[in-house]
């Protein structure tokens, strides 16, 4: 498998995870169960599954009105939106050099 068909797969993975785990928040404050911080959302939206919490928020109808969240959730997508261009044309290179040091 080649570099980016790698990097595409951790990408996905890590946003299924990052929208499973604002999903099981949701459920967690329907039913009163333990909760996942803010901060635990916001790392793994920051971690590179911000697509996926960006389409939890909008599907599962959370954490929409709450504030600052929402603006800094809305911040790491933008980061992320911005950084595409030099992750596909330097991901690769970067990422066979993370393997190879």
């Amino acid at each position: 498998m080649d570099t980016t068909a790698t990097l595409l797969i951790i990408f996905l993975l890590l946003n299924i995870m990052t929208f499973c785990l604002y999903w099981w928040d949701k459920e967690a404050a329907r039913s009163g169960r333990w909760r996942v911080s803010e901060a635990q959302l916001l790392q793994f939206a920051f971690l590179g599954g911000s697509l996926g919490a960006f389409a939890a928020q909008r599907l599962l109808r959370h954490k929409t009105r709450k504030e600052p969240f929402r603006t800094q959730l809305m911040a790491i997508l933008i980061l992320h939106v911005l950084l595409i261009p030099i992750v596909l044309i330097f991901g690769p290179d970067l990422y066979r050099m993370l393997l190879a040091g």
